[in-house]
């Protein structure tokens, strides 16, 4: 058995250790310079920008953050605008934590908006 890990070993052990998986299993990915926390939001992501380029939209907003009380903010993951400047809240989940379900309730009372769940 060997004492000693070679230094090729160590750069590998070191690499696969970096490389944690989230605690839901999302896997953050980047698309044209931007990080996105799993997958399913990227490719909603690449979905929007094929529906701003058929003229589907008109727009939309990535991450905007809303103060929700002092020392609480929620942050969605996408503003859509459609084609009549009418504004959606999306959010892209995979799993609903109970932190996100409590913002969501007090983003709907507090906005009398509705949060779409992609």
């Amino acid at each position: 058995m060997q004492e000693h890990w070679s230094l090729e070993q160590y750069k590998e052990y070191q690499k696969n250790k970096s490389r944690k998986r989230s605690k839901y299993g999302a896997v953050k990915t980047s698309v044209d310079g931007q990080t996105f926390d799993s997958k399913k939001e990227a490719d909603y992501y690449c979905e929007l920008k094929l529906r701003l380029q058929s003229g589907d939209i008109k727009g939309f907003c990535l991450q905007p953050t809303f103060i929700l009380a002092p020392g609480l903010k929620y942050k969605a993951d996408f503003i859509v605008i459609d084609k009549d400047g009418k504004a959606e809240i999306i959010d892209v989940k995979g799993y609903k934590t109970k932190e996100y379900i409590t913002k969501k309730k007090v983003f709907e009372d507090k906005f009398d908006l509705k949060i779409k769940e992609e």
